[in-house]
C-alpha cells in the first residue's frame, strides 16, 4: 500500500510539473491578418516574415519556447488583457495612448510611413491639397490616427480596412486615391507588377509624434519580470548582430527599418 501510495503521490508530482512547464510557454500573439513582409503564412501554413525571425531569436536568447497564437488585429490588446497571449509582437507602434493601458518592451525597430497615391508626378500631399480625395488606411494603427487627425478636417475622405494589402489592392484597382503605411510595407507593394503599373512614392512621415516611440512588444501592465526578460534578450539580439542578419533577408527593409544597435 505505501509502495502504492509512494507511487501516487510521484505521478501527481510529475503531473503537476508537466502542467507547470507547460503554462511557463509564453504565447505570443500575432495579428492574424497578413502584413508581408513582417508576418504572413506560407503555403503550408506556417508564420514567415521579419517579425517570425525576430521573436525565434528572442525566445531563444530568453530559453524560453513559445507559441504563436492568431488573433484579429482589432482585438490583440484585449486579448493580451485576458491572457489569451502574453506578449504582442505585431509590429505595434509604442504610443502614449496605448501605454494608458499596455506596457511595452524596449524598441525593438522603428520606422516611417510612406504615402503612395497615382502614379503622376504630383508629391504635392498637403491636407488641402488632398482635401477632394480618398485615402485608405489599416484600422487602428498609427497611420489610421495620422490621417484622422490631419486629413479628414480638410474634407479627405477616410476608408478603413482590415489589413494594408487590401487598402493596397483596392489603390491599385482605382478605389482610392491614396494610402499611408509602414515604409517597409509600402516599399515592398511599389515593388510588385501591380505596384509598379499604378503607384508611386510620395513622401515619408517622420514626426515622432506620429509614429511613437518604434515598434515594441505589447505586455501586460506591471509584469515587470516579462519586460526584464524581453528587454535583455533584444540586446543580447542586438548585440549578436542577429537583428541584422534577419533583416539581410528581407532586402526589401533595408532603407525602410532601423533596429537596435550594440
Amino acid at each position: 500500500m505505501q509502495k502504492l501510495l509512494k507511487a501516487l503521490v510521484l505521478a501527481l508530482g510529475l503531473t503537476a510539473l508537466q502542467a507547470g512547464l507547460a503554462q511557463a510557454d509564453l504565447k505570443i500573439g500575432f495579428a492574424a491578418e497578413p502584413f508581408p513582409p513582417f508576418s504572413s503564412k506560407d503555403a503550408s501554413g506556417k508564420w514567415v516574415g521579419w517579425e517570425v525571425d525576430a521573436i525565434d531569436a528572442v525566445c531563444k536568447a530568453m530559453n524560453e519556447k513559445c507559441e504563436y497564437v492568431e488573433v484579429a488585429w482589432d482585438g490583440i490588446i484585449p486579448a493580451l488583457q485576458s491572457n489569451t497571449i502574453d506578449v504582442i509582437w505585431s509590429a505595434m507602434s509604442i504610443t502614449p495612448k496605448r501605454r494608458e493601458v499596455i506596457d511595452f518592451s524596449d524598441t525593438y525597430y522603428r520606422t516611417t510611413l510612406w504615402v503612395v497615391g497615382p502614379k503622376d508626378g504630383d508629391l504635392d500631399v498637403g491636407p488641402q491639397h488632398l482635401a477632394s480625395k480618398s485615402i485608405g488606411v489599416q484600422g487602428a494603427t498609427v497611420s489610421a490616427k495620422h490621417v484622422e487627425d490631419t486629413y479628414a478636417p480638410a474634407g479627405s475622405q477616410i476608408k478603413t480596412y482590415a489589413t494594408q494589402d487590401e487598402a493596397n489592392q483596392d489603390l491599385a484597382s482605382g478605389r482610392i486615391d491614396y494610402t499611408i503605411g509602414s515604409a517597409a510595407v509600402m516599399s515592398g507593394f511599389l515593388a510588385t507588377d501591380n505596384g509598379k503599373a499604378c503607384c508611386e512614392y510620395k513622401a515619408s512621415i517622420t514626426d515622432a509624434k506620429v509614429l511613437g516611440e518604434g515598434i515594441g512588444a505589447g505586455i501586460r501592465k506591471g509584469d515587470a519580470a516579462l519586460k526584464a526578460k524581453l528587454d535583455a534578450a533584444i540586446k543580447e539580439v542586438a548585440k549578436s548582430g542577429g537583428f541584422d542578419a534577419i533583416t539581410a533577408k528581407y532586402p526589401e527593409l533595408k532603407d525602410a527599418i532601423t533596429t537596435p544597435k550594440p
